[in-house]
């Protein structure tokens, strides 16, 4: 499956909603000019968004700009799990929260979401409730929910920002393909040796034009990618109570030395001291 630009029918409303979509066996790496807010409860799964990669345990709600390009937050859960997401026209933010005084902290936290925001355990459950909600309400009951609902988030101190700078999508699609079937790759693989032979291949690239390609799209090198994407693995691992042996051989690494190592230079603590925190 190619990158695409996904198609959204809202009809004549200003947002669209999708009740427990199911998607965790696709691989499904797109982007959409809407605006996008989705709340998940599972055990765990993968956020992808533009650059930023983690790992969320039990539930996740994340605000997600135009045209940034992200992963199904399902993919890959084997558990059962609840999804909504709610879909924002451009111009519905354009129109209504720009040029509205009251509404002036819901055009903020839109500006905001050109970062990619996720949001604290202290809201989470709360707007998931309202969220779920909005399937039993009339189209006007769920207008102003969702304004209710976006007025919680802006409100709340409890966010994170996924990029520091606000995402800009500067690749073509033709690029984006390549990028998802390279991350598709090793999101399969992480686990076993990879090699740039086997990446270059599946770009069609010689091994040289490979490495030259992937850090002028990624800002990393190869291997970098690949270390940091093993890291976020092996923290999910930690975070479930494994060994630092049993998470470094398990997220891919074959020696335990190099996995401190490379350990502390991404998360400025050692693999030891991050699982006994979480813990």
């Amino acid at each position: 499956m190619k990158i695409q630009l996904e198609a959204i029918s809202s009809k004549d409303s200003s947002f669209s909603l999708m009740f427990n979509p199911r998607l965790s066996d696709l691989f499904y790496w797109h982007f959409h000019p809407e605006y996008e807010l989705v709340y998940i409860e599972a055990t765990e799964g993968t956020r992808h968004i533009g650059d930023h990669i983690s790992t969320y345990e039990k539930s996740d709600l994340t605000l997600i700009g135009s045209n940034i390009p992200h992963l199904n937050f399902d993919y890959g859960i084997k558990t059962d799990y609840q999804k909504v997401v709610v879909h924002f026209k451009k111009d519905f933010f354009e129109a209504h929260f720009q040029n509205t005084p009251e509404l002036s902290s819901l055009a903020k936290l839109f500006e905001q979401s050109k970062h990619g925001i996720a949001f604290g355990v202290k809201i989470k459950a709360d707007v998931g409730k309202k969220l779920f909600q909005l399937k039993k309400l009339k189209p006007f009951d769920q207008y102003i929910q969702i304004l209710e609902i976006l007025q919680i988030l802006a409100d709340s101190n409890d966010q994170n920002l996924l990029h520091k700078q606000p995402y800009r999508n500067k690749y073509s699609e033709r690029d984006q393909g390549r990028l998802r079937e390279i991350y598709a790759f090793v999101d399969k693989n992480y686990h076993q040796k990879i090699t740039l032979d086997q990446v270059a291949a599946i770009s069609n690239l010689s091994k040289e034009a490979f490495c030259r390609y992937f850090k002028k799209a990624s800002q990393y090198t190869f291997v970098e990618f690949l270390n940091r994407y093993r890291i976020s693995q092996s923290k999910r691992l930690l975070m479930l109570g494994q060994s630092v042996g049993d998470a470094c051989l398990k997220s891919g690494f074959e020696s335990l030395s190099y996995f401190n190592r490379i350990f502390k230079k991404i998360s400025q603590e050692n693999p030891s001291d991050f699982r006994n925190r979480y813990l």
